[in-house]
């Protein structure tokens, strides 16, 4: 009968719940809703339908420049005519959660005959170059995704091409076919990947209106809270619409409010290195590398695997860290426990989005100042400076073994006061939680801040004029220009487990007993002088790391980094000419000694190792390792392991039929009961350690023909 049919399962496993909202939760999504209209997250229909404008303009243009193209390659008059190219849209814009002022990613897709080297980066740019609205005219052809970066009527646009086997292009090309991917290089690959993982994610989830809401709310809470930026190390957008749509996949039946609450249950208590996929990976005859930790050793790497759904499936989450890692579960539980209240009446959503005080959640930062002579310059100065952060936290990280944590934060300032274009970021600095370090020992990273400098000055396109400064400052001598009013907030009285427990790690196992001049003394008083000001550094004991001369493993996904490679060497010897300015800093975490002299460089290259700085480890992950909330810590773990299961299909179809059916789940004691079996969902595993086999005493399942079935 066909009304005894199942309804349709999203995902890999059957979902949590099936449970629609109850009267309560339909209020708390209009409230939801309501706040984030207030919030100014929606966009008018003026700018809506400008967008809509300049896209139609962009497609006029892209048409004309292929048909221009097919003329001068001599092709007949029928082939000019038929000429075409197709633009298609992807991210927050394809998947409908774009706000005020937001870039329009697009691509375009055109014949075989038309390269991206040539026609696209120089013809094309030569087009958009002479067009009168086009300002802010960028090409990064060296990008791992090439794109071209412009401005048309005032509106972001971050525009890619992909050329397919195909002489003409029809108009009603459907690129979520595995056709398209015939007979094309893997730069092509990744530019359509964008527009076929927009596509998959809106076929897979149940209810993409609830999904919107819910991803444009999560997106606006990252921001806040701090963890929203692909490049520093944290998530893009395209990573929080996976995790979106994977909470929407175990909550089928959920409205907004609901989804967010449990988006916020379920990656609390997630395992990570498991990855969360929205469907199982296949394999392909076209035999381009998918994410497999079986076959792939760089893959056992990740710590925060999110995958994409479309062919061929990539982590999408490749530049997380350990500490970012570190810095997102943290958040997860923060916006869990107000999730908690708001649940029980006790909070509003204004206090899930309340703005996270990182300048008041360390004692110890590193200062990042970017200069240039002129905004435009300073434009791509801050672009490539910013693309190579994430290292800097790598390495400080790689060469004190862990055990000063580094949290990156993906917002810029500005100080109004320098003559020149300026700006700047900013790393909270703490000790590794539960680490005992003996008193007065202290972190020399100086050779660290040399290395970083190094691969700065590989810049391509330095000009006289940019210039970096790298120095250390503590908490009360934090710029002024950091905070929004000029002066500095007093701190908030609830929700300050971060900073208490930062604090705590700066103090407790007698790492900081005494004053603070007497453990370190200071490079300069920052108050009232010149940040980016050459500082003097002063002699003192320090503890460096020993660096076995061993190969260095790679810290992180390569793809970032194929810029820096040798066609970057113009501006290896820059050291020498004095384009660049860094601070060399060194000490333990209540202050930092800096200096840019030759001396500090000499005393540098005896403390820091010149060549490789991280011993190759073989040992896996500790089982012992975990957080109070049960969560492994992959800080602890030298070669995460990759979790692949098929069982947790059985453990999800077991709790489903006990949730199945009960009408009190609204109660108090039916939410601890969800709260108990969404746990048991989430911790049955079987582990990939890092030879590949098997953890945890059950038998691997895996199908070669039937792709892989991963835990989510």
């Amino acid at each position: 009968m066909a009304g005894s049919n199942p309804p349709k399962q999203y995902g890999i496993t059957k979902p949590i719940s099936l449970l629609g909202p109850a009267e309560a939760d339909l209020h708390r999504t209009a409230e939801l809703e309501k706040f984030l209209v207030e919030a100014g997250l929606y966009e008018s229909q003026e700018e809506s339908a400008k967008r809509e404008e300049v896209l139609g303009e962009l497609d006029k243009i892209v048409k004309d420049w292929v048909k221009q193209l097919t003329s001068q390659r001599g092709y007949t008059d029928q082939m000019v005519e038929e000429a075409n190219a197709v633009l298609f849209t992807f991210g927050s814009y394809r998947l409908g959660v774009h706000g005020p002022g937001a870039d329009i990613d697009t691509l375009c897709v055109g014949p075989s005959y038309v390269n991206r080297e040539e026609d696209f980066f120089i013809v094309l740019h030569d087009i958009l170059a002479q067009t009168e609205d086009v300002t802010e005219l960028q090409p990064v052809p060296d990008a791992h995704v090439p794109v071209m970066k412009f401005k048309f009527h005032g509106i972001s646009i971050d525009l890619l091409y992909a050329s397919v086997s195909l002489l003409v292009v029809p108009p009603d090309l459907d690129i979520s076919q595995g056709s398209v991917l015939y007979d094309v290089d893997e730069a092509t690959v990744r530019s359509l990947n964008g527009c076929r993982v927009a596509d998959q994610i809106l076929r897979l989830v149940p209810n993409i209106e609830n999904f919107r809401t819910a991803l444009r709310c999560l997106k606006y809470w990252a921001k806040r809270r701090g963890v929203y930026s692909n490049v520093t190390g944290f998530l893009g957008g395209v990573n929080w619409a996976l995790l979106v749509a994977r909470v929407c996949q175990l909550y089928p039946n959920a409205v907004p409010s609901m989804l967010v609450l449990r988006f916020f249950r379920v990656f609390t208590q997630w395992q990570w290195p498991n990855p969360v996929m929205l469907c199982s990976i296949e394999e392909d005859e076209v035999g381009f590398p998918v994410w497999d930790p079986r076959k792939n050793p760089r893959d056992r790497s990740h710590h925060m695997p999110i995958i994409t759904p479309a062919y061929p499936c990539m982590n999408s989450s490749y530049n997380v860290s350990t500490s970012t890692l570190r810095v997102m579960i943290e958040q997860f539980q923060f916006g869990n426990k107000i999730c908690q209240e708001i649940e029980m009446n006790k909070a509003s959503w204004t206090a899930l989005f309340e703005p996270f005080q990182f300048f008041e959640a360390y004692k110890n930062y590193l200062q990042v100042d970017i200069i240039a002579e002129d905004d435009e310059d300073l434009r791509l100065w801050k672009g490539w400076v910013e693309s190579r952060l994430r290292q800097l936290t790598l390495k400080i990280e790689r060469d004190t073994y862990g055990m000063l944590q580094c949290h990156p934060y993906p917002h810029e300032y500005a100080d109004p006061s320098r003559q020149c274009a300026h700006c700047a970021f900013f790393m909270g600095l703490s000790r590794k939680e539960g680490v005992k370090i003996q008193e007065g020992q202290q972190f020399d990273i100086r050779g660290t801040v040399d290395e970083f400098r190094h691969e700065i000055n590989l810049y391509m396109f330095w000009k006289p004029g940019m210039e970096l400064a790298v120095s250390h400052v503590r908490r009360k001598q934090i710029p002024a220009y950091v905070f929004p009013e000029g002066y500095r907030r007093p701190r908030p009285s609830r929700h300050v487990n971060h900073q208490q427990q930062s604090d705590k790690n700066d103090t407790e196992d007698g790492t900081m007993t005494g004053s603070p001049d007497s453990q370190l003394k200071r490079k300069h008083d920052l108050a009232g002088t010149d940040d980016s000001e050459p500082c003097r550094s002063v002699k003192r004991a320090s503890i460096s790391p020993v660096h076995p001369k061993t190969s260095s493993p790679q810290s992180g996904n390569v793809g970032d980094e194929t810029t820096s490679n040798n066609n970057q060497m113009k501006r290896a010897s820059s050291d020498a000419s004095g384009g660049s300015q860094a601070s060399h800093c060194s000490g333990n975490l209540e202050g930092a000694n800096c200096s840019n002299s030759p001396q500090a460089s000499e005393r540098s290259s005896g403390t820091v190792a010149s060549g490789p700085r991280c011993a190759t480890r073989e040992a896996g992950c500790s089982g012992d390792a975990t957080s109070k909330h049960g969560i492994p810590l992959a800080e602890n773990c030298t070669t995460p392991t990759v979790a692949v299961c098929t069982t947790l299909k059985r453990v999800a179809e077991k709790v489903v039929s006990e949730l199945v059916g009960s009408e009190r789940l609204g109660s108090s004691n039916s939410a601890e009961l969800l709260e108990s079996m969404e746990k048991d969902v989430l911790v049955e595993n079987v582990h990939f350690g890092g030879n590949g086999v098997t953890q945890g005493g059950l038998p691997e399942e895996l199908e070669p023909n039937h792709g892989i079935e991963v835990v989510s």
